[in-house]
């Protein structure tokens, strides 16, 4: 019985980690512009009455697009953390991770024109 509570407590505390990097993530300027851009979706798919197949399309590529800020955040604070100064490597690194972000931001940019598309 107590390795089951010493379970529950990791668990619990692991929850608690990991709300508080999505509470970090707020200080991002791109994850703040990429909740409002999730926000206008979710509004415009209450507006349009979107069906349930589409919104799973929605909420499946805005969970992508925030993960990977979150994961392009992480990187960039690891880089930086580890070699503060400039550093050319360093550098193609953080432009590698945010260029990966840009793609899924626009692959989810015109998959949610497709599906809007056709409720106008």
């Amino acid at each position: 019985m107590l390795g089951i509570k010493n379970s529950i407590n990791k668990n619990i505390k692991s929850y608690g980690y990991a709300l508080k990097g999505i509470y970090m993530l707020f200080e991002e300027n791109n994850f703040r512009i990429q909740l409002l851009a999730a926000t206008i979706a979710i509004s415009l798919g209450f507006r349009l009455g979107i069906t349930a197949d589409h919104w799973l399309i929605i909420i499946a590529c805005i969970g992508v697009v925030l993960m990977a800020e979150a994961g392009n955040t992480a990187l960039e604070k690891l880089c930086d953390h580890l070699h503060p100064q400039q550093h050319e490597v360093i550098g193609k690194v953080k432009d590698l991770s945010a260029g990966a972000v840009l793609i899924v931001a626009f692959a989810a940019a015109i998959i949610g024109t497709m599906v809007f598309w056709q409720y106008f």
